[in-house]
């Protein structure tokens, strides 16, 4: 029999970060990427913090400065520095999720992660968590095993649905009983395909959709979770 899935968010879902960010500023610590990197994304991360702009404009911008900043970067030198945060920073999430996990698990679901963090810190900290699967974006190596500065199916991992709809192509999976939890708007496609769609910690956006389609949405602040 198909195993129902569960599909999750990574970044601000599970993790209290983001694992771009936490990689990036690692590379930037150790030299690898300049210090002056952050001149890319430093406005649109200042409107963030300042709430007068969105998380995605930023967190785009991020990906693009990774993505000029990687071109010529040993994957070696970055895999063994994205498996230092892992080890880490793995056990820094909330909650909520991580007991929606452990007990999904248990009762037999497959559990898939989407995220746009990079496959190779994603895959990781899926691991450590017991993912079945993990989708992330996926940045191209040449022969040399330097990184080229390619992002490959940038189109497919920017839409959460397409992902998931070519995980039930791919694995013996079914959205019967299924279960899908997010926090942003990028994750509306996905959300909208599932049986139980949760919006977790939603933004303003997600939260406005998820009223309108009457989903479950909880938050979880310091030590407390509650739905609304």
């Amino acid at each position: 029999m198909k195993k129902p899935v569960a599909v999750f968010d990574i970044d601000g879902t599970i993790f209290r970060s983001s694992l771009l960010i936490e990689l990036v500023e690692r590379l930037i610590a150790r030299g690898v990427f300049p210090k002056e990197a952050r001149s890319a994304y430093e406005d649109e991360h200042a409107e963030w913090l300042d709430r007068k702009g969105d998380y995605e404009p930023y967190i785009m911008k991020v990906v693009e400065m990774v993505r000029k900043e990687l071109k010529g970067v040993p994957y070696e030198l970055v895999a063994d520095i994205a498996g230092e945060i892992i080890e880490e920073k793995k056990n820094r999430v909330y909650r909520y999720t991580r007991d929606l996990i452990e007990d999904l698990k248990g009762k037999g679901y497959y559990l898939l992660a989407i995220t746009h963090s990079p496959k190779f810190i994603a895959d990781g900290f899926g691991y450590e968590h017991g993912f079945d699967k993990v989708y992330g974006t996926f940045f191209e190596t040449g022969p040399s095993g330097n990184f080229t500065g390619t992002v490959e199916d940038e189109e497919l991992i920017q839409n959460k649905a397409a992902v998931l709809t070519r995980a039930l192509r791919k694995e013996d999976i079914t959205l019967e009983g299924s279960v899908g939890v997010g926090d942003t708007e990028s994750d509306m496609s996905m959300l909208d395909m599932v049986e139980t769609p949760i919006a977790f910690n939603p933004n303003q956006k997600l939260l406005t959709h998820a009223k309108r389609r009457r989903w479950k949405v909880v938050v979880e602040r310091k030590d407390v979770i509650y739905e609304l």
